[in-house]
């Protein structure tokens, strides 16, 4: 009798052991003799594995062995996951560091692109930019500055050190093409001399659009585009569409409206 008892708590103890789930008394009892007392054997077991790294215990009427309670904070791991930014958090992260303080629209407009969710987001969370304050102009829109963290990530002492456009076109970062090297000479020379550029022309908001595919007509004027974001939202697996409803409010709400609490 002794030993039928110990070869039916070594069948139980597999039969938990061996589940990927807690397993029911119902389950365990069809796997018994009849008449098996499966309250009394999954009592027994218990008090065996009660002293050890791992125990026994009950979850709604199942059964599972879990780790020891005491031993939980032994067994904890730490590792550092990277998380690479998609194209357009880098995109937007340069245009908030080159242009700061800037707001949603002000992004929107030199990228051409709305700006999805969680663009903004993942920059909060990683500590790289937060908010300045709100433009005083209709609807208060907030402003976005980058965080000395930022500066801390790229080597960088201060924001004067964040390379020039010589040292981006050197690195490959941008089109070093005669054609387009021309129209950035004659749009710099219009913004140094705005009265040359005609009398309606503001001397503080100067716009130069330039067709960078070259898709003017031959020996003629480059063709101008009005600038302003597309419906096109970003390919961003970690933000959501303009289109996509309202969720709850993220990190970027909670950054901008921390800006009007006293």
């Amino acid at each position: 009798m002794i030993e039928d008892r110990f070869a039916l708590l070594r069948l139980v103890e597999a039969l938990v052991f061996a589940a990927s789930e807690p397993v029911s008394e119902r389950a365990i009892a069809e796997r018994l003799p009849d008449g098996a007392d499966v309250k009394g054997l999954m009592e027994e077991l218990r008090q065996l594995y009660a002293n050890r790294g791992v125990t026994l215990v009950a979850v709604e009427g199942s059964w599972a062995f879990r780790t020891a309670p005491d031993l939980a904070q032994r067994l904890r791991i730490e590792r550092t996951v990277p998380r690479r930014l998609s194209r357009a958090a880098v995109e937007t992260i340069a245009i908030i560091a080159y242009h700061q303080p800037v707001t949603r629209a002000e992004i929107e407009e030199i990228r051409g692109v709305a700006l999805s969710r969680g663009t903004l987001d993942s920059l909060l969370e990683a500590g790289w930019i937060q908010p300045k304050g709100r433009r005083r102009t209709p609807g208060r829109p907030a402003t976005w500055r980058t965080t000395p963290a930022f500066l801390d990530h790229f080597g960088l002492d201060n924001l004067d050190d964040l390379p020039g456009v010589e040292e981006l076109k050197a690195a490959g970062l941008l089109d070093a093409r005669p054609a387009l090297s021309a129209l950035g000479q004659s749009a710099a020379a219009a913004v140094r001399h705005p009265e040359d550029a005609g009398d309606d022309e503001d001397e503080d908001d100067v716009d130069v659009d330039v067709d960078v595919e070259g898709s003017g007509e031959a020996g003629g004027e480059p063709v101008v585009e009005e600038p302003g974001p597309t419906r096109e939202t970003d390919d961003d697996p970690e933000g959501v569409g303009s289109e996509a409803g309202e969720p709850e409010a993220g990190p970027e709400e909670q950054a901008a409206a921390a800006i009007d609490a006293p």
